[in-house]
């Protein structure tokens, strides 16, 4: 009688049923577990939280289920997947290639982007052309990767070919040692490149190594209930321009690259940051800003230099105009404390014109445009965008019609008039790149986040 209870309670909490599939026992759980590695193109800590396009397509798909995520990390690709195969995550969501021998293990879907196998190697050393210039050089990939996968394949045509595996290495400890010199090359995605770049302005992409491959999230093979309910959850933030504002959101800033300034940006934050780091906190902290971000708006106006002065005549930490140093209470403008205050109290007063119903980041980023330009060069702006059939609402949307107030057949239908429009769109685009380094040089460094809400 006491098994009978047993089997008939666990029916009834849905914990131990065997007629459930596994869409069912998430949701009669109420979480989702999802394991994923901590990585500035997946998931980090980030200044108010976790942070990540992954972590952002797991809370929605979450909430989509209309359950809670629970979500943890472990070192490398290669260990996430037997956590799905045995049952203790959900779902593995950390930019994973699909390849065969993956395949033969898991589920895997939606495809929801593509990335490039490249070869990396450090800026200063002779760049290879092919694999067989590769050869005898110092080769690292991370065991059990898909990109030891794909040198074992190559292999097959270029019997020379060695490389090195490093268990739990991650991409980004593999570039650190390509950057620094332990090593010669590594393998890494075109989308790790781009990002990473940022911090190791070292590293150079080789070639090419193959076409794209798709990239998407790893389910068990039991069934395929939970599959399926991701491919109608993709479909939705597609159909919705959700997937597009998250990828442009971690990825669309990272287009232009500027080695020599990406170099002093990261001395500089060694060695300059530390001297204003707690004006930046305490000025962020009275105006309810992130301080990184007000840091990276300084660093654009001033590279952190308080006595900046432009040939237009604005001048100091924030490079503010007399007139709104003065509006803003500041006295001394080349005075760092005063400025960044300043330039805090003036950055909070462009956030607020902008309507509130847009939604973050995209108001900050608008704000940060206006801050730039004016706020009635970024209304034309956005009244273009709109007869363009575009949402003036989003960010990208009104990044791209800026540049459109250089040419007449444009800017003659507006209030305020010609402007140079490009300038906005690169000083955002710089904010952000220098806001994501801080962001992950500053993050948690164990990168997890235990339970989160939807």
């Amino acid at each position: 009688m006491r098994v009978l209870a047993v089997i008939v309670l666990c029916l009834l909490l849905g914990t131990c049923s065997p007629h459930l599939n596994v869409l069912e026992q998430v949701q009669n759980a109420g979480v989702i577990k999802v394991v994923t590695r901590n990585a500035p193109t997946t998931f980090y800590q980030g200044p108010e939280g976790p942070v990540g396009p992954e972590y952002e397509l797991a809370r929605g798909f979450a909430e989509f289920l209309g359950v809670e995520l629970e979500i943890y990390t472990l070192d490398g690709a290669a260990p996430l997947l037997p956590e799905v195969a045995a049952g203790r995550a959900d779902v593995a969501a950390a930019g994973l290639i699909v390849t065969p021998a993956r395949q033969s293990r898991l589920s895997f879907g939606p495809v929801y982007r593509r990335v490039t196998p490249q070869l990396v190697y450090r800026q200063g050393t002779p760049m290879p052309r092919s694999l067989e210039q590769v050869l005898g050089g110092r080769l690292e990939v991370a065991a059990d990767s898909s990109h030891a996968e794909m040198l074992e394949e190559m292999r097959l045509t270029l019997p020379g070919l060695t490389w090195l595996e490093r268990p739990a290495a991650d991409v980004q400890e593999l570039l650190a040692r390509v950057a620094g010199g332990e090593t010669d090359y590594t393998l890494a995605d075109s989308t790790a490149v781009l990002i990473n770049r940022f911090f190791y302005p070292d590293i150079r992409p080789a070639f090419d190594l193959g076409e794209p491959q798709p990239v998407a999230w790893a389910f068990r093979t039991q069934d395929r209930s939970l599959l399926d309910a991701a491919e109608r959850y993709f479909d939705e933030v597609i159909a919705s321009g959700r997937l597009a504002e998250i990828m442009d959101r971690y990825f669309g800033h990272t287009e232009r690259f500027d080695y020599v300034g990406t170099r002093t940006f990261l001395q500089h934050v060694e060695v300059r940051l530390p001297r204003y780091r707690a004006w930046f906190e305490t000025a962020a902290a009275e105006h309810g800003l992130d301080w990184r971000l007000l840091a990276a708006l300084s660093y654009q106006e001033s590279h952190w230099n308080p006595r900046a002065v432009s040939p237009t005549g604005v001048r100091g930490m924030m490079m503010l105009t007399q007139r709104t140093a003065e509006s803003m209470g500041v006295d001394d403008r080349e005075d760092p404390e005063q400025s960044i205050r300043g330039g805090a109290r003036y950055l909070r007063k462009v956030i607020e014109r902008i309507p509130e119903r847009i939604p973050e980041p995209d108001r900050t980023w608008m704000a940060l445009a206006a801050y730039n330009v004016g706020y009635g060069h970024l209304e034309d702006a956005r009244r273009i965008t709109q007869g363009r059939g575009l949402d003036p609402d989003r960010w990208p949307h009104v990044r791209d019609s800026l540049p459109l107030l250089t040419q007449e057949r444009w800017y003659r239908h507006t209030r305020f008039g010609y402007t140079r429009g490009w300038e906005p769109v690169r000083f955002v685009d710089n904010i952000r790149r220098y806001y994501e380094v801080m962001a992950w040089i500053t993050a948690d460094p164990t990168g997890t986040a235990g339970a989160a809400g939807p």
